[in-house]
């Protein structure tokens, strides 16, 4: 579909939904973004993976990109609160080892690779200059942190500032950190961090069809209808 009838598809499923629920999909795909996003390698704890994907929700980061090596991506319904709903979960799982292929996928996108470690002299999670461009921000195992792939590969590494004993917090803790600043600084910055028109017309329908009982049914009709015209 073009723009055009994307705008009009929007419009038709409108009309069967409530007004409240058209302002906060609307307030919330404005608030979207694809400029940072998340990568879990490996992950193994189900409650740890869903409370990242809901971190990521609710601090706007549309997409998740999950690298499942040894151990298969889980969500936990208690914890992940219906984020999954709303969040683009990507997998890369096809092969024996994934890793680089997620990495040369997101460089691609033009993403910076940014590992997350605490065992690097690099800079501090306050000095990472947003304005650089899009940046993948790679959280590693529970036990390991990042694989020796993601350290090879990576174009930066970033470390959250701590003033304990205690040697590294929690991935989730970690993630939810990270894009709490994130999402702050990018909101206080000039850099242009929100969808395009047509990402957010995108997200709408996508949204849109999954508030509707009968969203998907809704679809098909209108495209087969443009068909036949």
């Amino acid at each position: 579909m073009n723009f055009k009838q994307k705008q009009d598809l929007i419009q038709y499923l409108e009309t069967v939904m409530l007004e409240e629920r058209i302002e906060l999909i609307e307030k919330n795909v404005n608030e979207r973004t694809r400029y940072v996003t998340v990568v879990l390698e490996n992950i193994y704890q189900p409650q740890n993976a869903s409370a990242v994907m809901r971190s990521c929700d609710c601090f706007g980061v549309q997409d998740l990109h999950v690298i499942e090596n040894s151990n298969k991506y889980e969500l936990n319904p208690k914890v992940v609160m219906g984020s999954s709903k709303w969040i683009d979960l990507k997998r890369y799982n096809s092969k024996e080892e994934n890793t680089l292929d997620a990495i040369n996928n997101l460089k691609k996108e033009g993403y910076r690779i940014v590992a997350t470690t605490p065992h690097t002299n690099d800079i501090l999670l306050p000095e990472f200059d947003l304005t650089k461009g899009k940046a993948a921000f790679v959280f590693g195992t529970e036990l390991t942190g990042v694989s020796d792939v993601v350290l090879e590969n990576a174009d930066e590494f970033v470390k959250i500032p701590m003033y304990g004993f205690t040697e590294s917090f929690n991935i989730s803790v970690s993630a939810a950190l990270v894009l709490n600043h994130l999402a702050t600084a990018l909101r206080n910055s000039e850099v242009d961090w929100k969808l395009s028109e047509e990402e957010k017309l995108d997200l709408k329908i996508e949204w849109y069809k999954k508030s509707i009982r009968s969203g998907e049914k809704m679809i098909d009709r209108f495209k087969n209808d443009i068909e036949s015209q």
